[in-house]
């Protein structure tokens, strides 16, 4: 059995998005982010990346965790790939050219642009972006992703995907890191071959019901 620790307000949204794509039979086993209760080891505190259960699991406390039948593994993005993989299909790839493609585009979101994209999303959570330092900080971020996105721009002229002419792990992968720089229009605003895609992305049922599922999860 397939079963996957953590919550969808972190990047738990991946695998499980990939997961639901797939129709895969799996389980989710909610965890919450130690930072968020005020006392984690509390008795009645729920199941979260303090408690000893889970750091049995992952000693670092992060999320998300896979358990496939005792291969556990603890990187969301090695978790999604992995899954691509394990579940066959046309999410993964069909031969080695499209899996070096796919870990191309899956590593361009998770190291190039997800640091600054998370600067773009803290920043409005926190309610900074209309500051001085919140502009300085959205300034540089944007900045920072407006590289990558030109390359991924280029790419996805006369394409509706990634890899391979299909819906993949690498559209989840990317789409996801670029999701966090979505509440900065502009971050985006003249890449129009990118905001179609993430629009086709984010179009998928199955993304539907994994943003449904977060937003019914406890801020």
């Amino acid at each position: 059995m397939i079963t996957l620790y953590g919550c969808l307000r972190s990047r738990a949204s991946r695998p499980w998005w990939l997961l639901t794509e797939a129709g895969a039979d799996f389980r989710h086993e909610p965890v919450v982010q130690a930072y968020r209760l005020p006392d984690p080891a509390a008795a009645d505190a729920p199941f979260n990346t303090a408690s000893p259960g889970f750091r049995a699991l992952n000693p670092m406390g992060q999320i998300p965790v896979l358990d496939d039948d005792g291969l556990v593994l603890t990187e969301s993005l090695a978790i999604t790939l992995y899954l691509a993989r394990r579940l066959g299909g046309d999410l993964g790839p069909r031969d080695l050219a499209e899996e070096g493609a796919i870990l191309q585009w899956a590593f361009l979101g998770g190291t190039a642009i997800e640091a600054s994209a998370l600067q773009i999303l803290f920043t409005y959570a926190k309610g900074q972006a209309d500051t001085p330092d919140g502009r300085t900080t959205i300034a540089a971020a944007c900045e920072a992703v407006a590289r990558p996105v030109e390359h991924a721009e280029a790419h996805l002229a006369g394409r509706d995907w990634l890899v391979g002419g299909r819906f993949t792990a690498a559209d989840i992968a990317l789409a996801e890191c670029l999701r966090y720089a979505q509440p900065h229009p502009p971050a985006l605003a003249r890449f129009g071959a990118v905001l179609a895609w993430l629009e086709r992305c984010q179009a998928r049922p199955a993304f539907r019901a994994m943003m449904s599922a977060r937003d019914a999860e406890p801020a």
